[in-house]
């Protein structure tokens, strides 16, 4: 029976063809014959299944012997947030990292941390969220090349300069014990080759380090750097006054403008420029110096990135305490003010960071000519006019300065800064009861610029010299700003922690050795001191001060500001001999040495010196039996020939001569005995 046919079987059975020789006479395989020589298709999947599997035991191999790290693969991949979905699509050009424009090998170098990023991909990289709309750059006059001339020669001196005691408005209001001197005392970077080594050149002027412009630290987010108004600059703090103002007002104080940066090209690079902006931002000055660098090679004629470079120049110079880098910057400014398409506030913010980047290297007339052409461009911010009037107070031109206060106040009565600043001039002048209601007015306005110990300081002084008690109202409120260290003691030079009473005895100063000297050849000093009397010689100047109610005040001088007055010892050579191995007084750099000559019938104002560093001797040489007196605080004493009286001259004092001859002493001026030696060397002359 033959067995039936099924696929089983037919499967199971193997069919053997018959061989079929070729014509080389060798026998093959009918199959093989019949395709050729070539292989089956069955022999073709053979092949493909071994190369599959070749593949799959070449990919456990590569991962049983780490051969790669694909766990780092795939933190980078996760990094820079690879989806594979935008692959298949042929997005790759979203993963360019070397910013060729695609995606290739050397992409994937940066990906995997084999190659550095470029700056270009770094600027691009820090991307804001939001974008706020730029006003479009307006018309301005051209700025000629010449119109800043830094000028480093020192500046007139003027009121605020005034030398000595009394009235005495000059410098910080305290300087701190510290163990060296801070980037703020030393007023200009000090490690660069013939830069001075102290702070006389530019502190003695009108308080210039209140005047100074913090760099704005500005969101990361806006589109623009907030740079202060001039209000900002003074930063008060206005407790008592702000709180008797209108809640609406000093809302309307808090808010400010923010600045308009960008012109309508730069909004397109905003990018480039918000993320070499944040290099600067986060102390990188080094790096934002390079990518603003690169972005002025690549738009020349951009304002807004020119501005950046300064800044960064600016940051560095402070980093480096580099002067010449900060005059590269100052320079930088200035090209970035000139450039076309400038939008009002930049240019604003970029003169005004210019003005107070002169103002610090003490280029006081280069600062001026900065904020002329400001207030040219500019003539309807008052900010800028009360800016500029303090400019020409810096170089002594009080009476151009006074006329920009008129404008300011014909403009804006109300102008608090302007009015105190008037009423400072008027006073300086001597119009004492015309100075009172502008300098009042000013500090009850509370604006920025007014809460200033000076100004507290002129108004009660000008309040006592018309006999008003209330001049006392005003010193407790300066006391309580923190301007005094008390009603009676308003000095503004001063220096934290030493101790403060207004009567001294030789024991309590450590000096005995000096008084001691002092009282046993005090016929020596006085004879020397008579035989220079004669005004026909000249040598007794009158006090200038403007502390005389009425009377004669005459003064000759041998030592001031630690410096000895040569001249002036060849006529009086043993009393400068007897001091010169007293550098507790010789070097007092805060102090003088010198005869004082009083006639009858003078009064001197009550007043303070200006710093609490030096205590005063008085040496009685001539005096009359009655009616010469001195008090301080509200302790009155008398001098006594041969005897020598210890004060402290910041506390509040006034002088009375009412004799029928004239009153001589001989004033030595110390140091403090709590400063220590390296405050003594360090502290800037008065």
């Amino acid at each position: 029976m033959a067995p039936r046919k099924n696929f089983r079987n037919q499967a199971k059975k193997e069919v053997k063809p018959a061989a079929v020789v070729n014509k080389n006479g060798v026998k093959v395989e009918a199959s093989v014959a019949a395709s050729g020589g070539g292989f089956s298709g069955t022999k073709i999947f053979t092949w493909f299944m071994v190369l599959a599997l070749l593949g799959v035991w070449s990919s456990v191999a590569v991962v049983w012997f780490d051969l790669v790290d694909y766990d780092n693969v795939i933190e980078r991949a996760k990094e820079f947030r690879f989806n594979f979905s935008e692959v298949l699509q042929g997005k790759l050009s979203a993963y360019d990292a070397d910013g060729d424009g695609d995606f290739d090998v050397e992409d994937a170098k940066v990906l995997l941390g084999l190659k550095e990023r470029p700056v270009s991909v770094l600027l691009r990289e820090a991307k804001e969220e939001s974008a706020v709309k730029e006003p479009a750059a307006v018309p301005l006059p051209p700025i000629s090349d010449d119109f800043i001339p830094d000028d480093s020669r020192d500046e007139a001196t003027h009121p605020y300069e005034d030398e000595n005691n009394a009235i005495d408005m000059k410098g910080e209001l305290v300087e701190k014990a510290q163990p060296q001197q801070t980037l703020e005392e030393s007023k200009q970077y000090k490690n660069q080759p013939g830069s001075p080594e102290t702070k006389e050149t530019v502190q003695l002027r009108y308080n210039a380090e209140a005047e100074s412009v913090p760099e704005p630290e500005a969101d990361v987010e806006p589109e623009v750097e907030s740079v202060p108004e001039l209000e900002a600059e003074f930063v008060p703090e206005l407790k008592e006054n702000a709180e008797d103002q209108p809640k609406d007002k000093l809302k309307e104080k808090a808010k400010k403008k923010k600045p308009k940066l960008l012109n309508k090209f730069e909004k397109t690079i905003k990018t480039e420029i918000d993320a070499a902006e944040k290099l600067r931002k986060k102390g990188k000055v080094e790096e934002a110096v390079r990518a603003f660098e690169t972005l002025v090679l690549q738009y020349p004629q951009s304002p807004r990135c020119r501005y950046g470079k300064a800044l960064a120049e600016d940051g560095l110079a402070e980093k480096m305490l580099s002067n010449d880098m900060l005059q590269k910057a100052i320079g930088t400014y200035k090209e970035a003010s000139e450039l076309p398409n400038a939008t009002p506030d930049l240019i604003k913010a970029t003169l005004k960071k210019r003005a107070e980047r002169q103002q610090f290297l003490g280029r006081m007339r280069g600062a001026l000519a900065t904020l002329e052409k400001l207030v040219q461009i500019f003539p309807e911010d008052m900010a800028l006019k009360n800016d500029l009037g303090v400019a020409h107070l810096l170089i002594g031109d009080n009476n151009s300065a006074k006329r920009v206060y008129e404008e300011v106040l014909a403009t804006a009565p109300s102008d608090g800064f302007a009015k105190v600043h008037y009423g400072f001039i008027l006073k300086s002048e001597n119009k004492i009861a015309e100075s009172i209601p502008f300098l009042r007015d000013g500090l009850e306005s509370g604006d920025p610029g007014t809460d200033d110990g000076r100004f507290y300081f002129h108004l009660g002084d000008a309040l006592q010299r018309m006999g008003d008690d209330s001049a006392y109202k005003w010193y407790e409120r300066g006391h309580q700003r923190g301007h005094f260290a008390s009603v009676w003691q308003r000095s503004l030079y001063n220096v934290d922690g030493l101790k403060a009473q207004p009567w001294w005895t030789p024991k309590d100063t450590g000096y005995m050795d000096l008084v001691k000297t002092l009282e046993r050849n005090w016929r020596i000093i006085r004879d020397e001191a008579q035989s220079v009397m004669d005004k026909t010689t000249g040598l007794f100047v009158p006090e200038e001060e403007n502390l005389r109610e009425k009377g004669e005040w005459g003064q000759f001088t041998l030592w001031q500001q630690g410096k000895k007055a040569g001249e002036s010892c060849r006529s009086v050579p043993k009393t400068c001999g007897l001091l010169e191995r007293y550098p507790e007084a010789t070097g007092c750099k805060r102090g003088q040495i010198k005869f004082s000559v009083m006639q009858p019938g003078t009064h001197v104002w009550p007043h303070t010196g200006p710093t609490n560093c030096r205590l005063r001797m008085h040496l009685g040489l001539v005096i009359p039996k009655t009616g010469c007196k001195i008090r301080c605080t509200n302790d009155t004493r008398a001098w006594e020939e041969g005897k020598v009286l210890i004060f402290d001259d910041s506390f509040e004092h006034e002088v009375w001569q009412d004799a029928d001859s004239y009153r001589l002493i001989f004033i030595v001026d110390v140091w403090h005995p709590e400063l220590t030696q390296y405050q003594r060397q360090t502290l800037s002359p008065i």
